[in-house]
């Protein structure tokens, strides 16, 4: 019992050790960045990787620039779409994650009532003698989640963190965006995610996006070209096919009513 209770002791200490070795890690990487732009996110790696696999080619547009390059237009209209509070929170909306939270377990009741009634139906023609190969079985719905992250936590995800969903992914995430917070200014925070923000499938950063929808570079945006951009974030594959939707364009106007009250860091 004794060699049990050591052994035990003994693997929860190599644990926290290496747990403790990995925020020691990143917190060495964002102290990096108060002088050093980073070269590349985790995202963007499994980015190069998935074109590669899938597609055996990398197209690819990013080219960084300075804070004081980037039109002031796309600032407040990131900030007016993705993080209204950002100049003020430190780092974390608990009131738009709890919102979040609640409209996503809404969702994933109303799918799986409509999942249940798929395989209700699906039953009752089996049982009724047809044959199951003739039952055409609808595909089962999937819940829309929506995030209620402020930007600084999606740069968190995107530096260093997968794309998976669990406790303790979100928790790492908490921690990353402290750090980022505690030893960033938001200037600087923005100005990182800016560069190396997904806008279509390998088009990352305020620069590579203008040039790539607009024909222009980041710092001369207009307020509907930024407002435009910025609608795209949560789903930039999508809209990049139809970046000119009327979807796009009137959120785009909402946006842009917001962006005179937006305070930039």
């Amino acid at each position: 019992m004794k060699a049990a209770r050591a052994h035990l002791a003994r693997g929860l200490l190599l644990v926290f050790i290496a747990a403790l070795a990995l925020q020691l890690f990143f917190l060495g990487r964002i102290a990096l960045m108060t002088i050093v732009d980073p070269q590349s996110t985790t995202f963007q790696r499994s980015e190069v990787w998935r074109l590669l696999t899938e597609k055996h080619q990398i197209l690819w547009a990013q080219q960084w620039v300075d804070e004081s390059r980037i039109s002031a237009n796309l600032k407040r209209a990131v900030i007016a779409s993705e993080d209204a509070g950002f100049a003020e929170h430190s780092g974390v909306e608990w009131d738009a994650l709890e919102k979040a939270w609640e409209r996503n377990q809404k969702a994933e009741a109303r799918v799986e009532k409509i999942n249940e009634q798929i395989d209700k139906r699906v039953q009752k023609a089996v049982a009724a003698g047809k044959p199951v190969a003739a039952v055409k079985v609808p595909v089962h719905a999937q819940p829309k989640i929506v995030g209620g992250s402020t930007i600084t936590q999606q740069l968190a995800k995107n530096l260093f963190l997968g794309s998976e969903r669990s406790l303790l992914r979100k928790g790492q995430e908490f921690v990353v965006t402290f750090m980022l917070e505690a030893l960033l200014s938001k200037q600087r925070i923005l100005e990182i995610y800016l560069n190396s923000v997904e806008w279509g499938e390998g088009v990352f950063g305020a620069e590579a996006a203008a040039r790539h929808y607009f024909h222009v570079g980041a710092h001369g945006l207009g307020a509907m070209q930024a407002a435009q951009l910025a609608v795209m974030l949560p789903a930039p594959k999508r809209f990049e096919k139809r970046p000119g939707s009327a979807y796009v364009v009137g959120r785009a106007s909402t946006v842009a009513a917001r962006m005179g009250g937006v305070e930039l860091p």
